[in-house]
Parts: structure tokens; C-alpha cells; sequence
């Protein structure tokens, strides 16, 4: 929930949304820096345990998520327990022509960085994003998410784009810092038009709706 230590923008007068944004992002990513390899690694555990006991994520045949940055919430705890469980997993890589595309996770031993700046990809084949059509969960990367869904991304918009072409219903999962959860009533998340909400948030200790009120789990 929202601290006073939580870093958050100055709303100047004439700056754009997108200008905003912006600082927030790079206000969150020095916060980020300045965690130990220790704390990162104890916070992908965590993550792996909160996320893969969701129901929606645990009676999923099939889910969409991501390989983090080292920058980002480790995910590679929560891929591998949700493959050993016989999860398909959708992960996105880098297509033809710099396109973004999708591929099957395999194992994290075949994973690869294909591209500088990018984080490690399956080796495919890519199967396009009608493979999206398959998925019972998304779980997608923000840095920071407030109570009542709204989603900072890293600014790319891509995660935005790919949520326009999930089926209907799909619960949609943010994996963030505690203190990257923040209480819109007090420091509401900028938003534009085209920014689609998630429906949970989670941290490495807990998760919470956020979307729209939902009976108690």
C-alpha cells in the first residue's frame, strides 16, 4: 500500500501522461537497483509460491507470462514450478523483423538471450499470437499497480496490445514489489486511454483483486 517513502510524481502543470509516466518509471527502476541479489532471489520464491497457489493460475491448463529481466521480479522459480506441474507456458520472444512473437517454454536450460536487452527466450518455433486463444491466466510484468488496477509497464505498450486480443474473462496477474502497490486514493497510478487494468496484483508475500470487487478467495 502506498508509503511515504514510495516514489511518485510531481504533477506539473502542462506535463503529458506519457511525460508522467515516465518518471515514475525511472524513479521505480533506482528503487529496484538498489536490492541485493539475496533479496531478489528470496522474492522469486516467494512469487513462485503466491502466484502458482492462485486458483485461476492453478486450475490453468495453459498460461501466458514472461522471463524476467535482471531488473524484474525473478519469474524462472514460478516457470519451473508451474511446468512441473504440467502447465503449458506461453512466453513472448523476439519474431521476425524485431516483431514481438510467442513460443512454448521448454526448460530453463534452453532458455537464451537472443538479443542485447532482452531477456532469455525459448528456442522456439514461434506459434503467433493466436496462441493466446489457448490461455486461462496472463501473468504480466508492471512496475508498480494501484488499487484499482491500473498498470505501469515499461513503456513499450506491448503488454497492453496483447491484453486487447485475450479471451474474454481471462484474469489478468501483476507480479510487483510491496511497495510498488499503490492506494489510488491517495497516489492513483497515470493512466491513458489505451492502458488496460489488471485483475490481481501480486507481491512476493501475498496478492489482492484489485480490478473490481470478487468473493473472498
Amino acid at each position: 500500500m502506498s508509503t511515504p517513502a514510495q516514489p511518485y510524481p510531481t504533477h506539473v502543470a502542462g506535463l503529458e501522461t506519457r511525460e508522467v509516466k515516465e518518471q515514475l518509471r525511472k524513479a521505480i527502476r533506482a528503487e529496484r537497483a538498489k536490492l541485493s541479489d539475496a533479496a531478489r532471489t528470496r522474492a522469486g520464491l516467494g512469487f513462485a509460491h503466491v502466484v502458482g497457489d492462485l486458483a485461476q493460475v492453478r486450475s490453468a491448463r495453459c498460461v501466458s507470462a514472461y522471463v524476467a529481466r535482471p531488473s524484474e521480479p525473478q519469474t524462472l522459480p514460478l516457470l519451473e514450478r508451474l511446468a512441473a506441474r504440467g502447465t503449458r507456458i506461453l512466453l513472448p520472444v523476439l519474431g521476425t523483423g524485431l516483431q514481438r512473437d510467442w513460443a512454448w517454454y521448454t526448460s530453463p536450460e534452453e532458455l537464451q538471450v537472443h538479443a542485447p536487452g532482452r531477456p532469455a527466450e525459448p528456442p522456439g518455433p514461434t506459434v503467433g499470437a493466436e496462441a493466446l486463444r489457448q490461455v486461462d491466466a496472463i501473468i504480466a510484468p508492471a512496475l508498480a499497480v494501484d488499487t484499482t488496477g491500473a498498470r505501469l509497464g515499461q513503456g513499450g505498450g506491448w503488454y497492453d496490445r496483447v491484453l486487447e486480443h485475450a479471451p474474454d474473462g481471462v484474469c489478468v496477474i501483476a507480479m510487483v514489489y510491496p511497495d510498488e502497490v499503490y492506494d489510488a486514493a491517495v497516489r492513483p497510478l497515470p493512466r491513458e486511454e489505451h492502458d488496460h487494468r489488471v485483475d490481481i496484483v501480486a507481491t512476493p508475500t501475498g496478492w489482492r483483486w484489485v480490478r473490481e470487487p470478487q468473493p473472498a478467495p
